[in-house]
């Protein structure tokens, strides 16, 4: 196996024997299999787009393959041998569709001619034959515009997905992966070409965020400033982790009058700001962290765990019983729900102890999306004008267990008191129930959301600039980004398409970004790595 999509990546450089997320070696030649299988669909796909034909089925499904190769969604390696069979299965009758309808398929292409082996072990071959590709011979600078792609691809198909289920669709964003997925095969194109479609995959992702947004808001309600307790409450208890929110919704449906209560772990924090869940009364609060101690708070948890879509870390055999998983992350040896029919999971929380007791804890603000912070947009800004408010920090992203990390706890705690922080997305849990004060009753840490909510961060930014007439570059605003998997690519892609310049990244760059590719964004963009805290603050502040 050879992979190098993630911050954790082996040594900096790429796993080559089994994957620092657990990943087995299997696993990953299957989803390079499905990959590859996936770029034959998008060509036909993309000559379906051209002579009329569409199929809702393929444009599902599309999204869905690509999700799950995302670090940390799907470990199974017999439901990669499912969709493989799938994937081509939609291939063949969709080419079929388009031929009739006069269409040209270009059934020489070798991954639209690709037939799977009988076998998994069959399968696992093939996959390792498509991988990534390495050695003397690769074209080091096309390679990584292409993994570039392919990632925040990855990405956007999430954000895709996660809008879907909730009823918002365009076809714009199934088109371009299409487009941009059988570009991959394509050996003619150069730096300039793969930059450009790079470019507007990040321009693609913010119609994909923003079909999230009016789907989480227009079905839940736009979230408003909430206090969130972090103690526990006596009685059975279900956590759920990861991004879903109708999983959510759902869950609390089926629970209601059951005796239990439901506490959010991770990127699911910020769903206690949305009106339409906060009105559950045994929707109580949040428990534990993020990655770095994810493990250690499952073990300990004392009721059900449910899983919805990715960043779950290998279950351990002490409590993998306990876990249920749902929508496209799988794990083998975790019993995975496809119906949403979350009996299991309420069983296995009445069968559990539950919490003995009461265990106060501190509180943590949630629900400052773009309508709440607009909604003291001119506080804010008198705040600017009179320099009661210096600067501003998006201070976000992705976290991680590799050591580095605490830079950013360290950074929130010396950033001076009269600049705000502005954060999304599981990197703050570095940081995210520290107490720093306010600003003439202005929170001085506001927590936009999960990480998909950038589009938030965005409007906000944009609004800011519109209100002083100016560039978002020329706002008081600094971004400093911790990234880990393929989300965090695509919402950087979405960032340098807006010309957002000055974005330092940590905490270590890219293993796929050649040194070239790199020279390219510092010059366009002066992207930068994380030095030190005090460093950094010199820089920005003077």
């Amino acid at each position: 196996m050879f992979c190098f999509q993630c911050e954790q990546t082996a040594k900096g450089e790429g796993c080559t024997k089994i994957g620092v997320c657990g990943k087995q070696p299997d696993t990953a030649a299957l989803q390079d299999l499905l990959v590859y299988a996936v770029k034959g669909l998008a060509v036909v796909a993309q000559a379906g787009v051209k002579a009329g034909v569409r199929d809702g089925a393929v444009d599902k499904f599309i999204c869905e393959a690509i999700f799950s190769t995302l670090t940390n969604v799907d470990f199974d390696p017999d439901r990669f041998v499912a969709m493989v069979n799938e994937c081509v299965a939609l291939r063949d009758a969709l080419a079929a569709k388009v031929q009739a309808a006069g269409g040209q398929v270009d059934t020489g292409n070798a991954a639209v001619a690709f037939k799977p082996e009988a076998t998994r072990e069959g399968m696992v071959a093939q996959g390792e034959t498509v991988g990534i590709p390495t050695g003397p011979d690769v074209n080091e600078d096309i390679r990584s515009l292409q993994e570039l792609l392919v990632y925040g691809i990855k990405g956007l198909a999430a954000y895709a997905d996660h809008a879907r289920i909730l009823g918002q669709t365009d076809p714009v964003i199934y088109d371009f992966i299409y487009e941009a997925m059988a570009a991959t095969l394509n050996d003619g194109l150069g730096v300039d070409d793969l930059v450009g479609l790079a470019l507007k995959c990040g321009e693609v992702n913010l119609r994909a965020m923003e079909l999230l947004d009016a789907g989480n808001t227009g079905t839940y309600g736009h979230p408003v400033p909430t206090k969130v307790p972090l103690g526990a409450k006596q009685g059975k208890a279900i956590l759920v982790s990861g991004h879903d929110l109708k999983d959510l919704e759902d869950l609390l449906k089926q629970t209601e009058g059951k005796g239990i209560n439901v506490y959010t772990h991770g990127e699911m924090l910020p769903c206690h700001g949305y009106p339409e869940l906060k009105k559950y009364s045994h929707f109580y609060g949040h428990y534990g962290t993020a990655w770095q101690n994810q493990a250690k708070e499952f073990a300990a948890f004392p009721g059900a765990i449910l899983m919805t879509t990715n960043c779950i870390q290998k279950p351990v055999d002490s409590y993998k019983d306990n876990i249920f998983t749902t929508g496209l992350v799988g794990w083998p040896g975790v019993q995975h729900i496809a119906d949403k029919n979350f009996a299991p999971v309420v069983e296995k929380a009445l069968a559990m102890p539950g919490f003995a007791a009461d265990t106060p804890g501190k509180e943590v603000m949630v629900g400052f999306g773009h309508n709440a912070v607009m909604g003291v947009a001119g506080q804010v800004i008198e705040a600017v004008k009179n320099k009661a408010i210096r600067h501003f920090f998006l201070v976000g992203g992705c976290d991680g267990a590799k050591t580095g990390r605490n830079y950013y706890t360290e950074l929130v705690e010396k950033i001076p008191s009269d600049c705000v922080v502005l954060t999304l997305a599981c990197g703050k849990f570095r940081f995210f129930d520290k107490d720093l004060g306010d600003i003439g009753g202005i929170p001085r840490l506001l927590d936009i959301g999960q990480c998909n909510d950038a589009h938030s961060a965005i409007q906000i930014a944009v609004a800011l600039a519109g209100a002083f007439d100016c560039g978002v570059n020329d706002l008081p605003l600094s971004m400093i980004l911790s990234w880990y998997e393929q989300k965090a690519c695509v919402i950087l892609l979405s960032l340098l398409h807006l010309g957002i310049r000055d974005i330092r990244l940590g905490p270590s760059l890219p293993a796929f970004i050649s040194p070239n590719v790199l020279d390219v964004l510092v010059k366009n963009f002066n992207i930068m790595p994380i030095g030190t805290p005090e460093e950094d603050l010199k820089a920005i502040l003077g």
